[in-house]
């Protein structure tokens, strides 16, 4: 994967983790996903992490992933599960 590229997902991993209060009031304004917050919560967050991957792509690269580029996409959201995790569960006890 393009080291520009790596490196701007980890920075929105971080955004992230840093923002958490924006994926709480997603999760809050949907009345009936509420329920599964935590599932959802993470669905947003790994929405946003794909969405910002295809997009840097684009961006920096010209182009569309290529498989070896979305595996390692995918290496790093396995790194980074509890790291997201835990700041969603952080955030949720701030509400």
């Amino acid at each position: 994967m393009d080291k520009k590229l790596e490196e701007k997902i980890n920075q929105k991993i971080n955004e992230v983790a840093e923002n958490t209060d924006e994926i709480y009031k997603i999760i809050n304004s949907l009345e009936k996903l509420r329920i599964h917050s935590n599932s959802f919560g993470y669905g947003i967050v790994i929405g946003r992490l794909y969405n910002s991957f295809y997009y840097q792509c684009r961006r920096i690269l010209k182009r569309s992933p290529t498989n070896e580029e979305f595996l390692k996409f995918l290496d790093i959201l396995n790194k980074n599960q509890t790291k997201i995790l835990d700041a969603l569960k952080l955030g949720h006890s701030s509400l």
